[in-house]
């Protein structure tokens, strides 16, 4: 059976979840499963191996369950990316819009470096507002956005068109 096949077994479709006519991808039982949990970060490692990243940054806060695993497995750095005010240092800020209302995230001031490639990771691509904000994040503190990873991608909200201005490679493990 396929990583892909696996993975869709796993992940729980909960309806109206957090409002009426939305269902939502929970991948709460793959954390279940220490197993498929090791095959999904030893995959993530295949991917990018080979690849010239400097660090993975994780987008709050499931962006870090298997982010950070990534990045341990590679030898680089992890950077979190986290909602406003729930960093202890200096922080860099972008502002975003929401579906209804604006959201704030941040990272240290001192996370990225000038020139650095920089992975976003994060469990899920919907409409990619706030991966195209960690985006913009990495690119105020002078890094590059080497790529986006998602478990999961909601393809018909079309999020991926707001991240190819920073990067082609875009990927993810499961799509719907």
């Amino acid at each position: 059976m396929s990583l892909e096949s696996k993975l869709s077994a796993a992940i729980r479709d909960v309806p109206d979840f957090p409002k009426q006519g939305i269902v939502f991808k929970d991948i709460t039982p793959i954390m279940m499963d220490a197993k498929l949990s090791v095959e999904v970060v030893d995959h993530l490692y295949n991917i990018y191996k080979d690849s010239d990243l400097d660090a993975v940054a994780g987008i709050e806060s499931r962006g870090f369950l298997f982010g950070y695993p990534l990045a341990m497995k590679l030898g680089i750095p992890f950077i979190l990316i986290r909602k406003k005010g729930k960093l202890p240092h200096n922080v860099l800020s972008v502002n975003y819009d929401l579906e209804y209302g604006s959201a704030t995230i941040e990272m240290h001031i001192d996370a990225v470096s000038a020139g650095q490639k920089i992975l976003l990771h994060d469990d899920l691509l919907a409409t990619g507002g706030s991966a195209e904000a960690a985006g913009r994040l990495v690119q105020k503190a002078g890094g590059e956005v080497a790529g986006f990873n998602f478990l999961v991608s909601l393809d018909f909200l079309n999020g991926v068109e707001k991240l190819k201005g920073f990067s082609n490679n875009i990927t993810n493990l499961v799509a719907y």
